[in-house]
């Protein structure tokens, strides 16, 4: 495994490549912007720089369509592509567009049995479930910033009625292990999902990742695998991580996170993804 400097790293531009352009995949929390959402000037920078180099830089994220929009113009990403709801949707980006985007893919299934499973045996957990509208549904007036919306309140059978991009639950009386524990205990069946830095879990539908996403995509753009590069710090991160040519880990990335990475930056606190974008110039 590399860590991460400054210097550019020689060749990978070299590689046989249909476009002659790499396909740049940046998770957004953790990665682009800090823990408290915050973007620094280095990383705003870096990333706008490499966006008007002509590279086919996208976002892959968590976030939902309307939380992931406001960092999609902090980099000034005007065209080309954006992955949301770790898989679940995909974006074309154009300016002539009237939204300046369009959903060109969209991932649902049935939550039913899965938030069953996990109401039984997390009672007092928080549910929340972005609809097939963009809608978010949820229980105990669970919201967060990554919904990109203000969440209805619903109750639990109108949850297990609806049909879902997205789910996401969070339990505030339980430690990340315990919190693990009691969902390997489930174990979930039918769908995908990935545990976060705390006592949250995120769900999609069966085999779709932010990997799979940028797969199609790759495919759509005729990029080559070996000119693919991504970035990012979570769980959710590790199938886009293990993707892509080169695989970058954020220095605060859990170890499995690590371990899957071909290199590893600096945290984000110290500007690691600004690092890998500059080295991409």
């Amino acid at each position: 495994m590399t860590i991460l400097t400054d210097t550019p790293v020689a060749g990978i531009d070299d590689q046989p490549n249909n476009n002659n352009k790499l396909m740049i995949a940046l998770d957004v929390d953790g990665t682009l912007v800090d823990h408290d959402g915050h973007m620094s000037p280095a990383v705003r920078s870096a990333a706008q720089a490499v966006v008007a180099s002509g590279h086919n830089v996208m976002i892959a994220t968590g976030r939902s369509l309307n939380a992931t929009l406001p960092i999609i113009q902090q980099i000034g990403l005007e065209r080309g592509y954006a992955v949301c709801c770790n898989g679940g949707v995909t974006l074309r980006l154009n300016p002539s567009l009237e939204k300046g985007y369009e959903i060109i893919h969209k991932a649902t299934f049935d939550p039913a049995p899965a938030l069953k499973a996990l109401r039984e045996r997390l009672p007092n957990a928080k549910y929340a479930l972005e609809d097939e509208d963009g809608n978010f549904l949820s229980t105990e007036r669970f919201q967060d910033a990554s919904f990109g919306v203000e969440s209805i309140g619903v109750d639990f059978q109108t949850m297990l009625d609806s049909t879902a991009v997205r789910v996401v639950v969070f339990s505030s009386e339980n430690t990340s292990d315990e919190f693990n524990e009691a969902i390997k205990h489930i174990g979930l069946s039918g769908v995908t999902y990935s545990v976060g830095w705390t006592a949250w879990l995120d769900i999609a539908a069966e085999g779709v990742t932010k990997a799979s996403a940028l797969e199609a995509l790759r495919h759509k753009l005729g990029t080559d695998l070996a000119n693919t590069v991504a970035v990012g710090d979570g769980r959710n991160d590790i199938e886009m991580l293990t993707w892509a040519g080169r695989g970058v880990a954020m220095g605060q990335a859990p170890d499995e996170v690590i371990a899957v990475a071909d290199e590893v930056t600096a945290s984000v606190l110290d500007d690691g993804a600004a690092q890998v974008l500059r080295s991409l110039l």
